[in-house]
């Protein structure tokens, strides 16, 4: 079922549906984010409103700030208000869960925006983390196939730190259980902040005495608190490093050699089909009838879904035009700082 939902996701069908005018009007469309500070989330915010207003329809946020009980008491609030449709950024996908039933109660729909809970009423729309995991991993062990690895996991709170280590596992495995690749440090980080994930890297190469040959952090920012740590020892370009998210500062490490890959998840094409397929929900549209909607059930309660995954894009030094063909990224920060000649697309 994992699979069919990213094949009814790719090529014309995915545009297809996307295309779709939405013909809901006059409906309210909330989104509650769980925290602004990363740099992602404002060009989400940016196509999913865009999609809305697009359709006629209103947008209004709320930002819980890093506080599962902000995000309780913003939903609370969005519930008084009416909403059609609250679209959830969970900071903790257990936690919310009774705010998800509270809107259910009160004939309001809701969709899991990139961080899943598991509630069979609601929709499930993100990339396929699973799928970005496995990219991680695959470009980390084309760079260094043998070797100490250390594994810096997002939040423990947010299922996407296990669904991508799921993806991660499925790659490395084999060679960790043959001794290739030895396990030298493994946590989760808490909130996914960079500062974190530093500390985190500074403790790993303390305890390894600097015997780390790669890092696959699941995201960008940890990745940049990783490469911090690194740079502090003068080993920043000779450790591969993984992230995902397409942030700017990670593709110019990427172009810089600093960091290996960054797996992009293109924010404005999930926010656009989140605000669109909102736009149809609002408008009365079952949500398993949903354009491209498939099954998923990989949560840690098994719990059955209708989801749509989107494929993400591999970023390193050899696809880095992808990024800046697309205009997500100028070629000048994107090649900031990179000697003339060593990366083909800065030129």
């Amino acid at each position: 079922m994992f699979k069919a939902t990213l094949a009814a996701m790719s090529g014309a069908l995915l545009l297809g549906a996307m295309a779709m005018p939405a013909v809901a009007k006059d409906k309210t469309i909330a989104v509650s984010w769980k925290t602004f500070q990363e740099e992602r989330w404002k060009t989400d915010e940016a196509a999913i409103k865009a999609a809305v207003l697009a359709g006629g329809n209103k947008y209004v946020s709320t930002d819980a700030q890093g506080s599962a009980e902000k995000q309780a008491k913003d939903i609370e609030g969005l519930i008084t208000q009416k909403v059609d449709v609250i679209v959830i950024v969970a900071y903790d996908s257990d936690a919310i869960l009774p705010s998800i039933k509270a809107a259910k109660d009160a004939g309001i729909k809701t969709m899991a925006y990139d961080v899943q809970f598991e509630d069979p009423s609601a929709l499930y729309i993100t990339f396929d983390n699973i799928g970005v995991g496995r990219l991680m991993a695959k470009e980390v062990q084309k760079v260094k196939p043998e070797g100490n690895y250390a594994f810096i996991k997002g939040d423990k709170g947010d299922p996407n730190a296990t669904f991508l280590f799921k993806g991660i596992m499925e790659v490395l495995g084999d060679a960790i259980k043959a001794g290739k690749i030895k396990n030298v440090c493994e946590t989760f980080t808490d909130g996914w902040k960079p500062d974190n994930a530093q500390k985190e890297m500074e403790q790993c190469l303390t305890s390894t005495g600097n015997k780390v040959n790669a890092v696959v952090s699941e995201n960008d920012g940890m990745a940049s608190g990783a490469v911090a740590a690194l740079k502090a020892q003068g080993m920043d370009g000779s450790v591969a490093v993984s992230g995902q998210d397409g942030d700017l500062a990670a593709i110019n490490r990427v172009a810089l050699g600093t960091q290996t890959v960054s797996v992009w998840k293109d924010a404005t094409q999930l926010g656009k089909a989140a605000g669109e397929m909102a736009n149809m929900i609002a408008d009365g549209t079952a949500i398993d009838k949903l354009p491209g909607v498939a099954k998923f059930n990989l949560g840690k309660k098994g719990v059955e879904m209708n989801s749509i995954l989107l494929a993400p894009t591999v970023i390193t030094k050899d696809s880095l035009n992808l990024a800046i063909d697309s205009g997500h990224i100028s070629k000048e920060k994107a090649c900031a700082g990179v000697k003339a000649g060593s990366v083909k697309a800065c030129g």
